[in-house]
This record gives C-alpha cells, structure tokens and sequence, in this order.
C-alpha cells in the first residue's frame, strides 16, 4: 500500500546476480512488482538507519557481524576492535556457523556516533561479511 500522494521514477543499474536474488525474494516474498519490493527495502533501510542522525542521548542494541575465521589476523583484529571499545561492549556471543564462518552478536550502550564507529571499523576488515547494526535511544 503506498500512502504518498507522489510517485517520482528513478532508473537504477544492478549486476545480473544482484538483480536475480533480489528477484527470487520477491517472489518467495510474494510481491507483485519491483517497485514494490524496492520502496519495501528502501523503507526498511531509511527506517534502520535513521539513528545515524540522531548523535545525542544514549543508545543500547546490537551489533551482527558475520565472518570467515580463518582469514589471516582476522580474529587479532576483532579481538583489539572489542578491546578498544570494551565500555561500549556489554555482552558477546558467538557461534560458529560453518567450518570456515561464525556469527557473532555484540550487545552494545553507548552514544550513536560510539556504536556507528564501532560497527564501522568492524566492516572495513577484509574476512568480514556482513555487519548489521540495530540500536534504540535510552531516552
């Protein structure tokens, strides 16, 4: 259901791969269209990352990341990054997912420029699939 009184198009260029997960999605998610899908994903992405914006009070949630362990200082650098922001940390848990990936999930408190340069220097490593970062105001 779309509740905005104006539809602007848009033009968007993806890799033949990209475009065909996008598309097995929808159809296991039972859109009927592209558009649809896109305004659902570009909704839950402005949703999920409009705390960015928000840089005063004081947050908790958590942090995914998903990696191969096995990449070389992989695991040395994970463990400085959790070092370094060990007060922001309060909880981990890990658990190997494949014999070369684990998921590991941070229950994070801080401030959103804290959690954001947290999850950020955890997404710049080589090795580390994905991180995902959900967070709500303490206030």
């Amino acid at each position: 259901m779309i509740t905005e009184d104006y539809l602007c198009r848009i033009g968007v260029s993806l890799p033949n791969n990209l475009l065909g997960q996008f598309d097995e999605i929808l159809k296991y998610r039972q859109y009927t269209s592209r558009s649809e899908g896109i305004r659902d994903a570009i909704r839950i992405y402005t949703i999920n990352n409009q705390w960015i914006s928000d840089s005063t009070g004081l947050r908790k949630g958590v942090i995914t990341i998903v990696y191969n362990f096995r990449t070389a200082n992989l695991f040395e650098f994970i463990s400085d990054i959790r070092n370094q922001y060990r007060d922001a940390i309060q909880t981990i848990f890990m658990r190997q997912v494949s014999e070369e990936r684990r998921v590991e999930i941070m229950v994070v408190r801080g401030t959103s420029t804290e959690l954001r340069e947290l999850a950020d220097s955890l997404a710049e490593k080589k090795g580390i699939e994905s991180v995902r970062i959900t967070t709500v105001s303490l206030s």
